[in-house]
């Protein structure tokens, strides 16, 4: 009986164990050395397991049929395989695995090699290597290739391709979606790190692989951002292929460019490699008085000991040499009524500024699914500066009435330094849970901002007193104030004599000026206020991803130190604490759309410099913000071309605005509420291998709608924020042709449109809409390439933006620039 049951059992086992199967298998690297603690799956069985020391992995007694495998790692490509099973015997499987940069270097370390107007990864958006379409946020971005086609110098030409961005003047001012964000301010990022820059110049971009914007805020992951979008600009890296150019570029308004890119490897083995990125500038500019020197020196060297170790340091420094150029002034509302190249500087006015960066990162792979990232970046600017500028209001009579033909001047003269440390770490680590993947970040920001004593201002302005000395100007007391005599129209009239001589817009007065001879006064000017601050933030984010559907979660919790009276004996610490939540969710209806969703929190403390200011009416409470946006990802062509669709409302409250007062150009007002809501589309790819295309629209409803306690205000509410168009857009298209007959020429067409826009909300003043066309012609002759860029063709008279009447930023005439380059 007992050999009867074990026949019997062993009968029954071998039947049972005949149904199924196994799978085994090993996974190695591109050298050959096994690839430990590799995810490997099988897609809806909710079987997974880890490759071990050796890279071999295993399955067993899998019922028989057909399944997916799919292993991954980091700074490996996802491995898709087909598997049969079979009963009773085991499917074996050798699999190499390919690189994947992108996936390990998440602060990108080693440069892109793409070299087309479409980029497919974001590390910026979620601080992983995620495809942007796998993003629930919208992100626009223009790569070097088309700001080299476009022979784009400056950041104000570049962002002109991306929907919902437009200047607020031609300093590095812009508005995202409607609110404001200048280089002036400590929200710009330069590769996902937080710096500044000087404000009165657009950053070149000869040194940079792309400008990317996040729209909405970001601050789940940097902190305070604003509302509308964070730029981060994204320097060239090394790459392990050598290249070289040289680019020389001539045209319009007396310019003389010359650029140089060099990069590759040190050594034989690739581990160490380097980019240098070389530029002088030197132009007239199309206004009167204005020019601009710029030498830009940006090398970078990656080093890469092992293949889970990368070190990277980056310099960019830029000392530029020119006048600061406060805009054009008009004739009472007549936008015509003088030149767009009127300038209010003297002749010996003077802009010198030098800027650094220098950023120090390592990236280190402890497992295939466990990385450390570090950086540090450190900004240093300074300032040197005289200048005269508009007083913001225009001359006055004996009886106080405004003179339209004269514009009051003011004068100064400035020495400031500043400095910004960013520190940033974060650890990715990617599994598996079943069906489920998981990418998680958890990460420490420690940002600190200064301007050390040690910065200066003088000034002068108002109008000459019998007693000495210069004042405001009150009709009350004319007897206080000395008189000089005024022709206008062949009149004479006795008026107040100003500190510094008006300019008369007839006369177009820029004469070489004596400063020696103003009445000074030594001020505690905004933006030579010793201040400090410092911020902590401590974030969390998980990316999880089951088949079609991906969700985001992130919360971020900062603590913001401001040091009130800083470097004086009453020096307080002012702490605000913020928790900043994000969610959003991405699906894959087929695969080439994808939906997504988000919504998230912004804050952002009022600038310390506007705090500190004893004129400017403050304290401010702080900025608050939400987001909520949706919208479609798509790709096309085999994946050459994108279209993505993005609808969104921001809402903000305590923004702050000038009163525009006369008798305090500093004073400030905050408004309670402001929304913004809008619709963009962008287009960025290739139609054909030969023919690129980029095209963006957006529509912008950014409005004022609740104005705060104030009754006087609310003639404010429903009122289009400054310079934020409801209409604009963009196309650019370049066609290589590769027929015989014209084999190395290349057309390029495009432009840009831009409704009309107020530019002060007191007084409204707007400025017109415009529409520009530009064009290319381009010959590729083996190693050279001749480029001519046309600009402005129909030339147009338009304005970027401004403030007022009195401060006018008008864009270019028609103009050319020719560029030669040779690359070996």
């Amino acid at each position: 009986m007992r050999i009867f049951c074990i026949l019997f059992f062993s009968l029954v086992s071998t039947f049972v164990f005949a149904q199924t199967g196994n799978i085994k298998g090993q996974i190695k690297n591109a050298e050959g050395q096994p690839a430990e603690l590799v995810n490997v799956i099988l897609k809806g069985t909710g079987k997974g397991t880890l490759t071990s020391s050796s890279g071999d992995f295993e399955f067993n007694g899998l019922s028989t049929g057909h399944y997916q495998l799919i292993a991954t790692g980091v700074g490996i490509k996802r491995i898709d395989r087909n598997v049969s099973v079979k009963a009773g015997e085991t499917a074996t499987l050798d699999i190499t695995t390919e690189e994947s940069a992108q996936e390990l270097q998440t602060v990108e370390i080693t440069g892109r090699a793409e070299t087309t107007y479409k980029n497919d990864l974001s590390f910026i958006a979620s601080k992983t290597a995620t495809p942007i379409k796998e993003v629930p946020q919208a992100i626009s971005y223009i790569t070097k290739e088309v700001m080299r086609d476009q022979g784009t110098f400056l950041m104000g030409d570049a962002v002109k391709n991306m929907s919902g961005v437009n200047q607020f003047t031609f300093y590095d001012d812009l508005t995202i979606r409607g609110f404001r964000m200048n280089g002036g301010s400590t929200t710009q990022l330069v590769n996902g790190l937080r710096t500044f820059s000087g404000f009165w110049k657009q950053p070149p971009v000869n040194y940079l692989e792309r400008v990317e914007v996040i729209k909405g805020a970001a601050s789940a992951l940097y902190g305070n951002t604003s509302p509308g979008g964070t730029i981060n600009r994204v320097t060239k890296k090394p790459l392990r292929t050598p290249q070289k150019s040289l680019t020389f570029t001539t045209g319009s308004f007396n310019t003389l460019r010359t650029l140089a890119d060099f990069t590759g490897p040190m050594n034989e083995s690739k581990t160490l490699l380097y980019r240098l990125n070389l530029g002088y500038v030197n132009a007239q500019g199309f206004r009167n008085l204005q020019f601009d020197k710029n030498i830009i020196v940006a090398p970078s060297v990656s080093f890469l000991p092992t293949n889970k170790t990368r070190i990277n340091f980056d310099l960019v420094y830029n000392r530029s040499n020119s006048r600061l150029d406060r805009g054009q002034s008009v004739r009472g509302n007549d936008l015509y009524s003088s030149s767009i190249k009127t300038s209010l500087n003297a002749v010996n006015d003077y802009l010198n500024e030098e800027t650094y960066l220098i950023t120090t990162s390592l990236n280190h792979q402890f497992t295939q699914n466990t990385s450390f990232n570090v950086a540090y970046l450190r900004t240093g600017y300074s300032e040197d500066l005289l200048e005269h500028r508009s007083s913001n209001v225009n001359g006055v009579d004996s009886a106080g009435k405004a003179i339209d033909n004269l514009v009051a001047r003011q004068v100064f003269i400035r020495k400031t330094k500043s400095f910004m440390d960013n520190v940033s770490l974060f650890f990715n680590h990617n599994f598996n849970t079943g069906i489920a993947e998981h990418k998680f970040v958890a990460g420490y920001d420690y940002i600190q901002s200064t301007t050390p004593k040690g910065s200066g201002q003088q000034t002068a302005n108002g109008y000459l007193l019998k007693a000495g000395g210069a004042a405001a100007y009150n009709a009350k007391t004319p007897e206080k104030y000395v008189f000089y005599n005024y022709t206008e129209n062949g009149v004479t009239r006795s008026i107040p004599k100003p500190n510094i001589s008006h300019y008369d817009l007839t006369l177009q007065n820029n004469n070489m000026e004596d400063p020696s001879k103003y009445t000074f006064n030594v001020v505690t000017n905004a933006s030579t206020t010793p201040v400090f601050y410092k911020l902590h933030g401590l974030y969390l984010q998980e990316q999880l991803k089951i088949n079609r559907l991906q969700i985001l979660l992130g919360l971020r919790y900062d603590t913001y130190v401001d040091k009130k009276n800083y470097t004086t004996n009453n020096e307080t610490n002012v702490t605000q604490h913020a928790f900043l939540p994000r969610i959003g969710a991405v699906y894959t209806l087929t695969n080439n759309v994808n939906v997504y969703g988000t919504y998230t929190k912004g804050y952002n403390p009022q600038d310390p410099i506007v705090q500190s200011d004893p004129l400017s009416g403050g304290p401010f409470d702080p900025i608050r913000s939400s987001l909520t946006e949706g919208g479609l990802k798509t790709e096309w062509l085999d994946g050459r071309l994108t279209a993505n669709l993005a609808v969104y409302q921001i809402t903000q409250t305590n923004t702050l605005y000038s009163a525009n007062a006369p008798e305090n150009p500093n004073l400030m007002q905050q408004i309670g509420e402001e929304k913004a809501k809008g619709v963009e589309f962008d287009v960025t790819g290739n139609i054909l291998p030969n023919w690129n295309v980029i095209l963006a629209y957006s529509y912008n409803d950014a409005k004022i709608t609740d104005a705060g306690s104030k009754t006087a205000d609310q003639a404010l509410v429903n009122m289009q924020k400054p310079n934020a168009p409801k209409n604009q857009g963009s196309i650019w298209t370049k066609y290589t042709f590769v027929n015989n007959a014209l084999s190395g020429f290349g057309v390029g067409l495009g432009g840009n449109f831009v409704t009309e826009r107020n530019v002060s909300i007191n007084n409204t003043q707007t400025l017109p809409g415009y529409a520009l066309l530009n064009g290319a012609i381009y010959y590729k002759i083996d190693k050279f390439q001749f480029q001519v860029n046309l600009n402005n063709l129909g030339n147009k008279t338009y304005w970027v933006g401004g403030y007022d009447y009195l401060r006018l930023f008008p864009g270019a005439p028609r103009n050319f620039m020719a560029t030669i380059s040779y690359t070996f």
